[in-house]
């Protein structure tokens, strides 16, 4: 399987793809490869059969058990996902929903139907009305930080308890993301959130944003470039690696440790 390491390396992920496939043609039992598989289902966005090779290592391997229910919720998640930004459904929302967080999800549905005019005069009330969120990222003091896609800004993307929210910055105290170690980990970093009542979740935020998985460039499918479409003036759709802003610095998401959240006024 060295051959697979290094054509995903170099990006060649059809070629591993196919190596892999034609290795557990002789190897069916092999729970290492099927999960190499899974996860080089899940970067290609064919979750149909990364959901299907979870469903063989249940039974495959016991001590993946954890693995397989953890994704299997996720993957289920990415169907939710992609509702959402085609305006077909509304995420769950973290919390309490704030006034601007609904301004949102009408921007989304304005430019959906190509009212791009409208969806960028509502998302600039969002803003305006969206709190700044002040606090350090791996140290670093910012007085504002927002997800750098115009769809989101001031929420994040997150799988929590199998389950997919638009959380918004303001209901954090901390967020702690684990160092990408396997290859599932450019499509969803594991997380741990703080949230500002004191209660702690684990989760998985998307690295990518939405659709990135079919895009015929693999640094974008990999995690490893962030590029930007304007759809119209004011509105940047990202693809690739998601990048977090804030008034000193982008910061591609995979590359960050910490961020901490001052407290709110009133629960300092």
């Amino acid at each position: 399987m060295q051959d697979v390491s290094r054509l995903i390396a170099e990006g060649e992920l059809d070629a591993a793809l196919q190596q892999t496939q034609q290795y557990i043609r002789q190897n069916p039992a092999d729970p290492k490869s099927r999960i190499l598989l899974f996860q080089l289902y899940c970067v290609q966005g064919l979750w149909d059969k990364a959901l299907n090779q979870l469903n063989v290592l249940r039974d495959l391997d016991a001590s993946t058990l954890l693995m397989v229910s953890t994704y299997e919720q996720v993957l289920l998640c990415e169907a939710l996902r992609k509702d959402v930004f085609a305006a077909r459904k509304t995420p769950l929302i973290f919390g309490e929903p704030p006034a601007w967080l609904a301004l949102l999800l009408e921007a989304l549905i304005r430019e959906n139907s190509g009212d791009f005019q409208q969806a960028v005069a509502l998302r600039t009330d969002a803003l305006q009305q969206a709190p700044a969120t002040a606090g350090a990222l791996d140290g670093t003091p910012f007085e504002w930080l927002a997800d750098a896609d115009s769809r989101l800004g001031p929420v994040l993307e997150a799988v929590v308890n199998g389950r997919y929210y638009w959380v918004p910055f303001m209901q954090i105290s901390k967020i702690q993301l684990e160092k990408p170690t396997d290859l599932r980990d450019l499509v969803w970093i594991p997380a741990q959130f703080t949230w500002i009542n004191g209660g702690e979740a684990s989760g998985l935020i998307p690295c990518r944003y939405p659709g990135s998985e079919a895009d015929s460039d693999a640094r974008i499918r990999l995690s490893r470039l962030t590029e930007w479409n304007e759809v119209a003036d004011g509105l940047m759709h990202g693809k690739g690696q998601r990048l977090l802003a804030t008034d000193v610095d982008d910061y591609a998401l995979l590359d960050v440790r910490t961020i901490e959240f001052n407290a709110p006024a009133g629960l300092e």
